[in-house]
């Protein structure tokens, strides 16, 4: 997906560094997503997803908390409170540039603090979490031998997943005995919470405890096997498709009309996985699939191949036109299968050279019901009439050109 750099000014004015990955087809929502405490908008987790849902039509921005990654400031003066107000600043950002978030995602405290600034965005329908924990004190269980000492000395050095950070007194006031329940429960937003079973960072009784707090509407996910992180590219994709899926309920995502002289619409197909061949297919606002090659030619068989695709379009139509026509007729026909099978191996579409086999289809239609003989042979007479068909036989003119 096609990503922005992006800069604007965070709570305290400091500049704060930010991308947005947009969609390569029509713009139908936008997000903001919220790293895990002292992570960054570029760990994996944050742009396979941002990735993934920018390949459903919605926007992500992801930036970096003050005095983290490449935004400015100091972080060790930066608080669970202030981490809040710099995503209502990116909202702000994002409304100034027309593009208003109706969806906030966190991860880990990053949940929290989509929770705390929620509110306060008017423009925000839903929530989702990712391994968020129920209060922000929980953090502070990774640096305990720490906290003497900052309270004494009014800050110190720690370290946090193998990286050296500085935790100030004001991050350790600020998260004491803050209960988020009130606000959890007066969020008046679609709730989606995400959590997997084993997370061994953020256990999760606290997604059951979020979960709890919240009013109606609410949903909660497990993430099966995945870790605190979402390190696994297969968890990360899963948890974006339950978001787009999930959001879709409560977000108002208009796709843009049609253009003049395509009354179905277009069919875009964004690359949804550049280190293999994944492909994210959206057919109209409505119908979405994933194209793929088999793990023997590079792909992750996460989606029917192209001549997959190709076949189940013939045997659409064929199935659909034989319906058709016995459905004018009256005929007692209760049921149309069709099995199409096709003779080129992918290997040989890639190789070089001048192609000498042709493509053969093969139709087994199975037709159910008390139909005679003569009936059946016309059915299957009808089956050659279908128009994908038909434009297989007669050939097509394809132009190309840039966008």
């Amino acid at each position: 997906m096609p990503t922005k750099r992006l800069t604007f000014p965070g709570h305290s004015g400091a500049t704060l560094a930010a991308r947005l990955d947009l969609p390569q087809g029509p713009h139908l929502g936008t997000a903001v997503f919220a790293h895990c405490f002292t992570c960054g908008k570029d760990i994996p987790a944050a742009k396979r997803i941002s990735a993934r849902l920018a390949g459903m039509g919605i926007a992500v921005l992801r930036f970096d908390f003050t005095g983290l990654g490449h935004s400015k400031g100091e972080f060790a003066h930066t608080t669970f409170t202030s981490n809040a107000a710099d995503l209502r600043a990116a909202a702000v950002h994002l409304d100034d540039l027309g593009m208003a978030p109706s969806l906030l995602i966190g991860h880990s405290l990053g949940g929290l603090a989509v929770l705390k600034a929620a509110a306060q965005i008017a423009s925000v329908k839903a929530v989702a979490t990712i391994g968020a924990p129920f209060d922000p004190h929980h953090v502070t269980r990774h640096f305990d031998e720490q906290i003497e000492t900052i309270r004494n000395t009014g800050q110190a050095q720690v370290s946090l997943g193998g990286r050296p950070v500085t935790i100030g007194q004001g991050f350790l006031e600020d998260v004491q005995d803050k209960d988020l329940g009130p606000t959890i429960a007066g969020l008046n937003r679609a709730l989606l919470v995400l959590h997997a079973p084993r997370d061994e960072i953020v256990d999760i009784t606290n997604a059951t405890r979020i979960f709890t707090a919240a009013k109606h509407p609410k949903s909660f996910v497990t993430l099966d096997e995945a870790d605190h992180l979402i390190t696994n590219p297969r968890d990360a994709e899963y948890a974006a498709e339950v978001i787009a899926a999930w959001a879709g309920r409560y977000l108002d995502l208009k796709p843009p009309a049609p253009p003049i002289g395509a009354p179905e619409g277009i069919t875009r197909v964004s690359e949804a996985d550049p280190e293999g061949f994944l492909q994210d297919i959206q057919n109209g606002p409505h119908h979405h699939a994933l194209a793929d090659e088999p793990k023997a030619y590079g792909g992750s068989n996460r989606g029917m191949s192209p001549y997959g695709f190709l076949a189940a379009g013939l045997g659409a139509c064929a199935s659909m036109t034989i319906r058709m026509y016995a459905r004018r007729k009256g005929w007692p026909l209760t049921h149309v299968s069709v099995d199409v099978t096709h003779d080129k191996l992918h290997a040989q579409d890639a190789a070089t050279g001048t192609e000498t086999r042709v493509d053969s289809f093969t139709r087994r239609i199975t037709l159910t019901g008390d139909l005679d003989q003569s009936q059946r042979d016309r059915l299957l007479e009808i089956a050659d009439k279908c128009p994908v068909h038909k434009t297989l036989e007669k050939g097509a003119t394809i132009k190309t050109e840039l966008a």
